[in-house]
């Protein structure tokens, strides 16, 4: 079935758990509807003068596009920094050079749609942090904290030798 999201219908909300400088805000017109997609996940941001849209971050799992409704921003990538206005496409394809971050540079408001690919799970890295985020999870580590993949494991055997005899 198709779902129709009028304009006259849009209500801008700030995203939840955001800080000064980072206060995005996303039509909640879908959420309202009912309207959860499966593989093709996108939003409706409304991006104020001085704002960032999210630290800098690129996805291992997930492709991103952005379309420029209205107003203009600074977009961050790996190559530098660029001015995109209304009707303006970018695309971030996954990896390190999909890294992205849009400031609001101007002195109105920026409108864009945000559209991304979703296939379950996604890792988000942030290069200026250092953080790692798991998605859906939302759990977030810091890259710092990495460890063998079998630290932990070296006493195996006293695990398995302090386990009951199964029965039988």
């Amino acid at each position: 079935m198709a779902t129709i999201l009028k304009s006259e219908n849009r209500e801008f909300k700030e995203n939840p758990g955001r800080i000064d400088n980072f206060r995005l805000l996303s039509d909640v017109s879908r959420v309202k509807r009912g309207l959860d997609p499966q593989n093709l996940n996108f939003d409706l941001r409304l991006l104020n003068p001085g704002q960032f849209s999210s630290p800098y971050h690129f996805h291992r799992n997930a492709e991103e596009l952005f379309m420029i409704v209205s107003g203009t921003v600074t977009v961050r990538t790996p190559y530098g920094l660029e001015i995109l206005s209304t009707g303006d496409l970018a695309f971030f394809e996954m990896g390190e050079t999909g890294a992205h971050q849009l400031y609001n540079h101007g002195k109105e408001s920026c409108t864009y749609l945000d559209i991304r690919t979703f296939t379950g799970t996604d890792i988000c890295e942030y290069p200026d942090s250092g953080k790692t985020l798991l998605i859906p999870s939302m759990h977030v580590f810091e890259k710092d904290s990495r460890v063998s993949y079998f630290k932990g494991e070296e006493n195996i055997l006293e695990k398995w030798n302090s386990i009951k005899e199964p029965n039988g």
